[in-house]
């Protein structure tokens, strides 16, 4: 199972900092990513991977949140290698890894609760507008409890596939992928409608 979106409880340094302050550093992380060249984004994946022992979180296990990536960022990755360079193969690699490592130090070692009070105060002034800041935060909340039930359901395709003996085309692997991401989704729905929650 994926481990994105999982809360690990600690005491570290980064568990205790607030949650506002690491979405900004993980918004400001996507930024400055798009300004840097191909060997500084290198840097700073070096750098996010070591953040993981300076939260007590062991980077093997951190490591195990690319598992269900590796295949995408392969392709990627060649298709980058024959259209462009290898610069930009490399850029666009570590620039995901690097993001996908980051997001997930950030929901590790933060609770999904947090995460959602902060866009609620922060979408707060905008209520006079019309917006909904719970709704918003409950939609966040929903959204990355979703990350690893669809990493886990790719994982459960390919493993039925291989098990087989089948080759893994996209098309074999994209359609029981959505299938099964609407049943949740749809169960999903119907829970929250059971709970008055309504659209």
């Amino acid at each position: 199972m994926s481990l994105l979106g999982l809360y690990l409880p600690g005491g570290s340094m980064l568990h205790r900092a607030p949650a506002a302050t690491k979405l900004i550093g993980l918004v400001a992380l996507a930024l400055v990513t798009q300004l840097i060249p191909w060997w500084a984004r290198c840097v700073l994946l070096v750098l996010v991977c070591g953040l993981y022992p300076l939260a007590r979180i062991d980077l093997r296990f951190a490591l195990r949140q690319l598992r269900p990536l590796w295949w995408m960022l392969a392709a990627i990755g060649v298709a980058q290698l024959v259209f462009g360079s290898w610069q930009l193969a490399v850029s666009v690699v570590v620039t995901i890894g690097l993001l996908v490592l980051a997001a997930g130090l950030v929901t590790l070692t933060t609770t999904t609760t947090d995460l959602s009070d902060v866009v609620v105060a922060a979408l707060g002034p905008f209520r006079r507008f019309g917006v909904n800041p719970e709704r918003v935060g409950l939609l966040i909340a929903l959204s990355i409890r979703a990350v690893p039930v669809v990493l886990g359901l790719a994982e459960q395709i390919r493993d039925a596939q291989r098990a087989r003996g089948k080759t893994l085309s996209p098309r074999a692997f994209a359609v029981p992928l959505l299938v099964r991401a609407l049943r949740h989704a749809q169960r999903m729905g119907d829970a929250l409608v059971a709970r008055g929650v309504d659209d």
